[in-house]
């Protein structure tokens, strides 16, 4: 049940990045530069704050900074690409990539997929491709190559993240050794910063509350999740970010995203329960 709140409470968090990417990006209330880097200064003050209450602030240690790279590589690329892409495009790029950088540190690692848990894979992604339809669009390639690099980095950032024995520790190292980087890229592009107020608080939320404590939220799930498990619940951020959309962007209804939702949701719950179940079927034909 803590793993189930813990993987709920992440994907949430993560949807709602998504809309506020969505906000904030596609009506250029700040540009991705600026955006990138106040999430990150953002989520580095919040778990600095919360690690202060607790036992003392945390500071990245030597091996924490490939990680804090991975986390530049993701935010950055997404928030440069996500201004060129349709939303359909972004996600498919983002998440197949995603999906096959940690299959692959699955099936390098020796983990057994059993065939319900594929059956999964296959029908979560059949919805996203459904969710998808009506932005997709031929993408730029400098743009795609973008948004591939933030699949492939967020995939391996959320594969070392397993191995985390305290998700807070290990995210705010990974935020505060992450924030000279960003400083770095946003220097590099200092000719085309622009922001707005409204721009620095959504990007100041979305850094803070749903990067920084939905980080450590998704460290704490990843702990007790198989390498398919974890990369096939994010394939719901999507869905989850389309009812957002409706509900706070007062964006329709329509059937195709119902049934999306229900092939995801439910090729999600068949990859995560399909391996105990298919290992309680062998074992019982087998006796």
């Amino acid at each position: 049940m803590r793993t189930l709140f813990h993987g709920g409470l992440a994907m949430l968090a993560f949807a709602a990045n998504s809309v506020l990417c969505r906000v904030a990006l596609r009506q250029e209330l700040i540009d991705p530069a600026a955006f990138s880097t106040i999430r990150i200064a953002a989520g580095a003050a919040m778990l600095l704050l919360v690690g202060a209450r607790g036992s003392g602030p945390f500071l990245p240690s030597r091996g924490s900074f490939l990680t804090s790279g991975l986390l530049v590589l993701y935010v950055v690329p997404f928030s440069f690409s996500y201004v060129v892409l349709t939303t359909g495009t972004g996600a498919l790029i983002l998440f197949g990539c995603v999906q096959i950088t940690m299959l692959l540190g699955a099936l390098r690692s020796g983990e057994r997929i059993v065939p319900a848990q594929w059956a999964g894979l296959a029908v979560a992604l059949a919805g996203l491709v459904l969710l998808a339809l009506p932005t997709l669009a031929t993408p730029s390639l400098p743009a795609a190559l973008l948004m591939a690099l933030a699949g492939v980095a967020w995939g391996l950032y959320s594969w070392r993240g397993r191995k985390s024995a305290d998700p807070l520790a290990a995210t705010t190292a990974n935020f505060v050794g992450a924030l000279p980087l960003v400083l770095i890229a946003a220097a590099a592009a200092r000719g085309s910063l622009h922001f707005s107020a409204w721009g620095v608080a959504l990007s100041a939320f979305s850094g803070a509350v749903t990067s920084g404590l939905g980080y450590v939220a998704w460290y704490a799930a990843l702990r007790r999740l198989t390498g398919l498990q974890a990369s096939v619940i994010q394939l719901g951020v999507p869905v989850l970010a389309a009812l957002g959309g409706v509900i706070f962007l007062a964006e329709s209804v329509s059937a195709r995203l119902i049934l999306a939702t229900l092939l995801v949701l439910g090729g999600i719950a068949l990859a995560v329960v399909g391996k105990e179940r298919w290992m309680r079927r062998v074992a019982a034909s087998a006796a």
